[in-house]
């Protein structure tokens, strides 16, 4: 085979530029998609999440600031704290997703420049400069390699534990159970009763029988082997409280739980406590535990309570079990809820009733 003059290289198999377009395409593709999985992720995820931070901290600044003020100046060094860490939490999380937005303008920048980079090559040279330049194409091409996915990252977020304070949380509990502020009224959903309870004319106190009692079948709100009961109506704001009477009982449960609690069959998914949808305080016998998607928490007590408070801050997210005849927490638990909250009762001893 005749050698080209003037030192030139081989002339290029048009197979062979076919194949190196064909990459280069597919390589478009893919720095297409990594820029609009980008772009979201600017344009969506991280002003979402800085609209949320901002709206977290509002709410935080608010709630230790309306504790604080509830139990007066034995507070006032505390409340200044709590709202430094929660501006520091802020400015933290605020400064982090600027740091985001730089950074993947900056990907997005040189992504396109990369692209724009990539179809001036197969645009412009001809299969034997394409060739050529193969080395040099790949080369540049490596810049994208190393501009990952974004991912979520709890930096992101605004820390809720900023405004955690022992010393806040006993006061402002105390405060409220000693004003009695939130009681409610409450009163149980005859619908709902299990079989193994009976409900008092004034649908305030549960009575449980080893033997199921005769029920209108096809309810489809009625709990059918837990001897369970839900409240009629849901609590979805504000600070909340009620107190039950168990000093007859030495089995039971109450504390809240959503309406989308399961209401049939024996397993655990609609036994209080052992599921993800409900929040409770449990005696059975000497033992006192919380319970919360089978995650017992023993609950120590000298002596058992003749009265059994809730306290349900919504707004916070979280529930509080107290006696009332002291004022002593017995168990305090944080949660997102997500849905309104219903009152929950079970009793496989005797009976429990609603104080007035």
């Amino acid at each position: 085979m005749a050698q080209p003059r003037g030192g030139q290289r081989p002339w290029a198999p048009p197979e062979r530029a076919e194949q190196l377009r064909n990459r280069i395409v597919d390589r478009c593709e893919r720095l297409q998609l990594q820029s609009a999985a980008i772009a979201r992720h600017l344009e969506q995820v991280l002003p979402a999440k800085d609209q949320a931070v901002l709206s977290c901290a509002s709410a935080a600044r608010e709630l230790a600031v309306q504790r604080l003020r509830l139990v007066g100046k034995v507070c006032a060094g505390e409340e200044q704290r709590l709202l430094e860490q929660v501006q520091r939490e802020e400015e933290r999380a605020h400064q982090s997703i600027l740091t985001q937005v730089v950074h993947w303008n900056e990907a997005l920048q040189k992504l396109a420049a990369l692209r724009t980079y990539l179809v001036d090559t197969i645009t412009n040279l001809d299969d034997e400069a394409l060739v050529r330049a193969e080395q040099e194409i790949f080369e540049r091409t490596e810049v994208a390699e190393g501009i990952l996915e974004p991912q979520e990252s709890p930096r992101l977020n605004f820390n809720q534990s900023c405004v955690q304070s022992p010393l806040l949380h006993r006061l402002w509990a105390s405060a409220v159970l000693c004003s009695g502020t939130g009681s409610q009224e409450i009163h149980i959903d005859e619908k709902t009763v299990s079989p193994h309870l009976s409900l008092s004319e004034d649908k305030k106190s549960l009575t449980f029988s080893p033997r199921k009692g005769k029920v209108a079948s096809g309810c489809p709100e009625r709990f059918d082997h837990w001897p369970n009961a839900l409240a009629a109506t849901a609590l979805s704001s504000g600070v909340c409280s009620w107190k039950v009477k168990v000093e007859k009982s030495c089995a039971y449960k109450l504390g809240v739980c959503y309406s989308s609690l399961p209401r049939k069959g024996s397993d655990n998914a609609a036994r209080l406590g052992f599921n993800a949808a409900s929040w409770v305080f449990s005696r059975y016998d000497r033992e006192f535990r919380f319970l919360h998607a089978g995650q017992p928490q023993p609950v120590e007590l000298i002596k058992a309570p003749a009265q059994i408070g809730v306290l349900l801050d919504c707004a916070a997210g979280e529930v509080l079990f107290y006696d009332p005849d002291s004022c002593t927490i017995l168990f305090s638990h944080r949660e997102s809820f997500s849905e309104p909250l219903y009152p929950v009762f079970a009793v496989a001893h005797q009976s429990i009733s609603l104080a007035q």
